[in-house]
C-alpha cells in the first residue's frame, strides 16, 4: 500500500495525531504514515504562538520513534512560503516517484478544502483519506458536489479529546503536558522553552 501522508503544523505534534493517524493507517491498510509538518500554514499566517519550524520538526521526529511505522519529511520547511498541499504532493511525486499521493485530511478541515490553493487540481492529484471522529457527523451538503465522491475515503478515527492549543496552555500556565504528548516531546519542549 502507499504511505498515507499527514500535514499539519503539529504546535506540537501529541496523542491525538499519533493515535488518531495510526488507527486510520491500520483500517485503511496503510503500512506507514509520513508526518509532514509545515513550515507556515496558509490558514495560520501570523500565529503568535507558532513554534519556529525546526523545533516542530524536532519534536515530531522524537513522537515518531515511539510509534512504529511513522517517519518524517521536512520537505515543506525547507521551501520559503505558504506551505501549500498542491506543491507538497507534485515534490512527493517527483522526488520519490509516487504515481498518487494519499493524503490524511481531519474531517474538521475537510469543510475548508474548497479554499485550498487551487482545489479542484489538489482533488485531481491527491488521494484524500478523510479522518471522521465518531460524534461529529460531517456536512456533506456545505461542500460543492465536485467533493463529494470524498463520503466513500471516510475513516472513523478514535474519540481522542486532545488539542494543540490546550497543550500550549498548559505550558504557558506551568501545568504537566505529559499525558498528552509523547515523554520526549515533553521534555523537548521543557528543554527549549517552548510555548512559555
Amino acid at each position: 500500500m502507499p504511505i498515507l501522508c499527514f500535514g499539519g503544523s503539529f504546535n506540537p505534534i501529541h496523542n491525538a495525531h499519533l493515535r488518531c493517524a495510526q488507527a486510520v493507517a491500520d483500517k485503511a491498510g496503510y503500512d506507514r504514515v509520513l508526518l509532514i509538518p509545515s513550515a507556515q500554514p496558509p490558514h495560520k499566517p501570523s500565529a503568535a504562538d507558532l513554534a519556529p519550524a525546526q523545533h516542530r520538526v524536532a519534536m515530531c521526529r522524537l513522537a515518531a520513534e515511539t510509534v512504529a511505522g511513522f517517519d518524517v519529511d521536512d520537505l515543506e520547511t525547507r521551501r520559503t512560503g505558504p506551505s501549500y498541499t498542491l506543491d507538497t504532493a507534485r515534490e512527493l511525486r517527483h522526488r520519490r516517484g509516487w504515481s498518487e499521493v494519499h493524503w490524511l485530511i481531519g474531517g474538521d478541515m475537510l469543510l475548508f478544502l474548497p479554499r485550498w490553493h487551487r482545489p479542484l487540481e489538489l482533488l485531481r492529484e491527491v488521494h484524500f483519506v478523510v479522518m471522521a471522529r465518531p460524534g461529529y457527523p460531517i456536512n456533506w451538503d456545505a461542500l460543492p458536489p465536485e467533493y463529494h465522491h470524498l463520503r466513500s475515503h471516510q475513516v472513523e478515527a478514535p474519540m481522542v479529546d486532545i488539542s494543540a492549543t490546550k497543550i500550549r496552555r498548559r505550558v504557558k500556565a506551568g501545568e504537566s503536558i505529559d499525558a498528552f504528548v509523547p515523554p520526549a516531546v515533553s521534555r523537548y519542549i521543557s528543554d527549549n522553552g517552548l510555548y512559555r
